[in-house]
């Protein structure tokens, strides 16, 4: 199965980008000035439609803004726009990178363009998830279990197309030898979890691609199929990354970027409070206001 990639989708979104963030004065500066002395106190904040992503960025946003005075722009793209937003200065800064297996092309690609400040979350993991009442426990199983691939129709539900996880599940059908007979269906992080909930209220079949952490795994018995050729790695980390010129032009936003580190536990909870209804913006809210000692020691001098 060859990956689909919608050239027309990329370069809207890239267009998307770069008419939210305004002209790019070739500095890799964004349009943050020319240093700290003269820049105003706006920030760009590039994120993907992911659940966790929304929470994150949105907690973020809510400290910048609340805490530190600052004017955020919240630009939603897919992953390749994120990181090239971020090497090109059109987007300041996301907190929304998987290292080291699921983002590792964008990495490579963008070496030496962009400031990696290490990881803000811990203990994550992707992989192909299914729920728990599915009697199959491995990926190899999906190459000789007809039972399996009949009763999901040899489809996998993945995600937005162009996501390092979408591009490693490319390489499990490969490596697995399900190319022939499986197909990656392209969707959305939003599109995949309906149809996950949709098939487990009925107790069907269904393989989706998944990470953690995750609200789904709060609301539903899932467990992940083993990947023994390790195709998608072991546990990931949530990098922050950065313009290169930020701590010069925006030192008070790039020392909380810096410092910014928290729990899958603390992700989880944002998360929930928006599935169950909350505003991005009030879950975030929520979660700051009751998490003071946390959000202090990021903004510790």
């Amino acid at each position: 199965m060859k990956k689909k990639w919608n050239v027309f989708a990329a370069v809207a979104m890239s267009v998307a980008l770069l008419a939210g963030c305004g002209a790019n004065n070739g500095d890799n500066g964004g349009g943050s000035g020319d240093g700290a002395s003269n820049a105003k106190k706006e920030i760009k904040l590039a994120y993907v439609a992911w659940d966790s992503e929304i929470a994150s960025t949105h907690v973020v946003k809510e400290v910048l803004e609340t805490k530190l005075g600052y004017k955020v722009d919240m630009l939603q793209v897919d992953a390749g726009p994120m990181w090239t937003g971020i090497a090109d200065g059109s987007a300041d800064a996301m907190v929304a990178a998987w290292l080291p297996t699921t983002h590792e092309s964008y990495l490579a690609d963008n070496e030496g363009k962009l400031e990696d400040l290490g990881p803000n979350l811990e203990g994550t993991k992707l992989g192909l998830v299914v729920p728990a009442y599915m009697d199959v426990n491995s990926i190899e199983e999906l190459a000789t279990d007809a039972t399996v691939g009949d009763g999901v129709k040899y489809t996998i539900t993945g995600i937005e197309p162009g996501a390092g996880l979408m591009m490693k599940t490319e390489d499990v059908l490969e490596q697995y030898g399900l190319k022939d007979k499986w197909t990656l269906l392209e969707s959305s992080s939003a599109a995949m979890t309906q149809a996950l909930e949709s098939a487990y209220k009925k107790e069907e079949p269904i393989i989706v691609t998944g990470w953690t952490p995750h609200w789904k795994f709060a609301k539903m018995d899932l467990k992940y199929l083993e990947d023994p050729n390790g195709v998608y790695g072991q546990d990931e980390q949530i990098h922050t990354v950065v313009r290169n010129g930020l701590k010069d032009a925006q030192p008070e936003a790039y020392a909380f970027l810096d410092k910014f580190n928290w729990s899958p536990d603390d992700m989880a909870a944002v998360m929930i409070d928006i599935v169950e209804g909350a505003s991005p913006e009030d879950a975030a809210k929520a979660w700051v206001e009751a998490n003071g000692d946390k959000v202090d020691a990021w903004l510790a001098e």
